[in-house]
């Protein structure tokens, strides 16, 4: 997942949604990578002015008070260079001090905006996160009020009614920034302005306290031994999870303690009762926030004159509108019936194995288990016995290897000046034939109390060709919730786990890559169904023997690599119960889409995504709501679709490389990747991007077949 930036009149609005969060535990990591620190940060800074960038990391504001203080001098800076702009006479207005002036000014302002966020899902300090919070709504209510600065627009009409001769990148920020301005309301009346404004500040609020309420929500629940029959020894014996004598706990809230009961478990009561609470957190306090924000949202877009909320949100996007967002599940989910009706019909079978009843029902509660019961079953595969071939450490030095071959980089190991948390890794990015320093990120990778408790890349300092022509290099950080190491083993993943990191770190390279002039553009700035693509494809690698081949192995025997056989059968297994896993995938995007599309949605959003997830696939379980913890609400919304939609574009992205001379470790495709997708972001209309990557039309073909409903896959 890639967390959204801070642009100030990014994609239609003042502010793009700046994080969610969650919670874990401060856990030292092995990571030892054979990448040796070889070079100083101030080396790196000194090889980046060779090539006229600039190198930089964060400098974090140590407490709440300077959070305070830095809240204040960013807005009266932004506010200074936003007057000068309301000040040009109309004789002096170029493109140089209006449309380029204004996105340096997002750009800068945007700068603290990412350290909030980041500290706001990462700071092991209570006091920091909570101030971090309050400045957000802060920072939120005063940048939305910058869509409404008359002066300054005056100034961008003034220049536009020059009919300015602009080219390439400079036209299309150019027309987007007057796009923006539109669809903020800048060409509606000034009363009702006024309120569009007013109302966007209030859901910027609401916004913030929902995910808000996410990170902090928590769930404790007690279990015996018994109760949790099957699942891991070594899940069982974790610090933290023996909490008694024959007393075990397990956090609904922590991802992977949720998914090891949910998978692994036997007791179809405690799977239940795990499922229950999970679908309950933040319950109390965001349904009604959820019900304001979806009311103010249907009210928004009406105003500016848009059907729907689904229908303002996806107009900038590849899809363009809602009608084709929801088209494009619809045929998915009906192309996908019977093939997920012929996998609930096995894992029935299973269940009346167990139970003795042969008329057993499948619920919600038992799709993931009987799923991992199938695999195991019929296809001999083990999730959790396979972790013992993916020790972190090495995974996460494979992969580094793989990434710089393919895109010709370099990832060297640096001392981080400042760390957040303990084990807080530091990387510097060069190019591996220049040596020019492309970018920075950081790795904080295990849970601890406070934390954004899933997986995502974040932006801290955006690609960006300065005032002076300088080019300022991206930092960026993956934050993720890996099983921290334990009991004397290293951390081990599920080939899940690897999948993740794969996609996450891609994120990180189209982050880092970026040649983009203008920060609105540079990396992962592009339309949002778009922009999980280019990671969606790396997934693939992990699917390859012979990828594998040069990192998977046991950890107390590395001479041991994972037979052909086992990911022959983990390939099957895959794609046996893919038709499961995808409905579940729609049933959100339905949902998420039926939310910002019907104006009554916010009278009833508890019972609409049941219903629809009941349709789509199970019904949950009553008197629960899942939707008050579907944190892609904020941010993504009107959005999920998205994962679907790129998925589409990743599959056939990924058979270019299937196609290649060296296939997975082609250099050639691998630099054609970062040249027409990562380098340009969007500063090009992505279409062309993604046409000069692949050299052929778009097919639907690979993604169908990824699901096992394409022809190809039809007749396997």
């Amino acid at each position: 997942m890639k967390k959204l930036t801070f642009s100030l009149l990014a994609t239609g609005t003042a502010l793009i949604a700046l994080i969610a969060a969650c919670k874990s535990t401060a856990t030292k990591s092995n990571f030892t990578a054979n990448v040796p620190a070889q070079k100083t940060f101030a080396q790196f800074q000194a090889e980046a002015g060779k090539f006229n960038s600039i190198l930089s990391l964060p400098t974090f504001e140590p407490t709440p008070e300077a959070i305070k203080n830095s809240l204040a001098s960013t807005i009266k800076e932004a506010n200074a260079a936003l007057d000068r702009i309301g000040q040009l006479k109309s004789s002096d207005a170029t493109f140089a001090n209006t449309v380029r002036a204004l996105d340096d000014i997002s750009y800068r302002a945007g700068l603290f905006a990412n350290r909030l966020s980041l500290m706001k899902e990462t700071s092991t300090n209570a006091a920091i996160r909570e101030v971090a919070t309050d400045s957000i709504k802060a920072f939120q209510d005063w940048a939305v009020g910058l869509d409404y600065r008359e002066d300054v627009y005056a100034a961008m009409k003034t220049f536009a009614l020059t009919q300015p001769k602009l080219h390439g990148e400079d036209q299309k920020l150019f027309t987007e920034t007057m796009r923006d301005y539109r669809r903020a309301g800048l060409e509606l009346p000034k009363e009702k302005r006024n309120e569009v404004e007013r109302m966007r500040k209030e859901v910027s609020k609401l916004a913030t306290d929902f995910e808000t309420n996410v990170t902090e929500a928590k769930k404790a629940l007690k279990f015996s031994k018994a109760d949790l029959e099957g699942v891991p020894e070594s899940f069982l014996t974790q610090k933290g999870i023996k909490t008694g004598d024959d007393e075990y706990t397990v956090m609904a809230n922590i991802t992977f303690h949720y998914l090891m009961v949910a998978d692994n478990c036997k007791r179809e009561e405690t799977r239940k009762k795990l499922l229950f609470e999970h679908d309950n957190l933040a319950r109390e306090k965001n349904v009604p926030l959820l019900k304001q924000i979806l009311k103010l949202r249907n009210e928004i877009a009406h105003t500016l004159g848009y059907a729907s909320w689904a229908d303002y949100q996806i107009e900038p996007k590849m899809a363009k509108n809602a009608r084709t967002a929801i088209g494009f599940l619809e045929k998915l989910k009906a192309g996908l019936q019977p093939k997920f009706d012929s996998e609930i019909a096995e894992f029935q079978k299973l269940k009346a194995q167990d139970t003795g009843d042969a008329k057993a029902k499948i619920n919600l509660w038992d799709w993931r288990y009987y799923s991992n019961e199938l695999k195991k079953q019929r296809y001999t595969v083990d999730a959790e016995k396979l972790r013992v071939y993916f020790p972190y450490d090495r995974v996460l030095e494979g992969m580094f290897r793989i990434y710089e071959r393919i895109f010709g980089l370099k990832f060297q190991a640096i001392d981080a000046p400042y760390k957040w948390v303990d084990d807080l890794k530091l990387f510097a990015v060069t190019d591996a034939k220049t040596g020019e320093p492309m970018g920075l990120f950081y790795l904080d990778m295990f849970p601890r109390e406070g934390k954004y408790n899933h997986f995502a890349q974040f932006g801290i300092i955006e690609g960006k060709r300065l005032p002076d022509g300088k080019y300022q290099r991206p930092t960026v950080a993956l934050i993720c919730n890996f099983p921290p190491p334990d009991g004397g083993k290293p951390s081990l993943l599920a080939h899940s786990e690897v999948e993740t990191l794969f996609h996450e770190f891609g994120h990180a390279m189209h982050s880092v890559l970026t040649r983009a002039n203008y920060g609105r553009f540079a990396g992962t700035s592009v339309p949002r169904d778009f922009v999980e693509a280019p990671s969606q494809m790396l997934e693939n690698w992990v699917w390859d023997k012979s990828v594998l081949d040069t990192f998977a192995a046991r950890y107390d025997n590395p001479n041991e690599k994972i037979p052909p056989a086992i990911l022959a059968k983990l390939k099957e297994a895959k794609l046996a119960t893919e038709g499961t896993r995808y409905r579940r995938q729609l049933g959100f995007g339905l949902t998420d889409l039926a939310l910002h599309s019907d104006p009554k949605a916010s009278e009833s959003p508890v019972e609409i995504a049941n219903k629809i997830t009941a349709d789509v696939f199970f019904p949950p379980i009553g008197n629960t709501a899942y939707v008050a913890y579907f944190g892609h609400l904020m941010g993504y919304d009107a959005g999920y679709y998205g994962y679907a939609w790129a998925d589409a574009i990743a599959a056939d992205m990924a058979t270019v490389f299937e196609k290649s001379k060296d296939g997975y470790f082609d250099k050639a495709v691998g630099k054609r990747l970062r040249d027409e997708i990562y380098a340009v972001g969007d500063s090009r209309d992505v279409n062309i991007s993604i046409r000069k990557f692949l050299r052929h039309d778009q097919s639907l073909e690979p993604f169908l077949e990824s699901i096992g409903i394409g022809a190809n896959a039809q007749k396997k």
